[in-house]
């Protein structure tokens, strides 16, 4: 009665699951810092940059959950052992 590999084996930390992790808390701290944009310049078309940066966060926040989903995927791959 023995279990399968992937079964006997409990949370594995490697170099990609912790790129991972720093991909996805990034945008948390970026946003709970806010002694680092509270303020109004540099403006950027107009606009504070207390405004721009956050939305500029939209875009990097969506581009590292995209980032951190591939390496997910690609990770499960390689532990599963498949090519799918």
């Amino acid at each position: 009665m023995s279990q399968a590999p992937e079964e006997s084996r409990g949370p594995v930390v490697t170099p990609v699951r912790v790129v991972i992790a720093l991909c996805l808390i990034a945008p948390f701290v970026a946003m709970l810092w806010v002694g680092s944009y509270a303020k109004t310049d540099p403006a950027f078309i107009g606009i504070p940059f207390f405004y721009w940066y956050q939305m500029a966060w939209v875009l990097i926040s969506t581009a590292l959950t995209m980032v951190a989903y591939k390496l997910w995927q690609r990770d499960q791959r390689a532990r599963r052992g498949g090519t799918r």
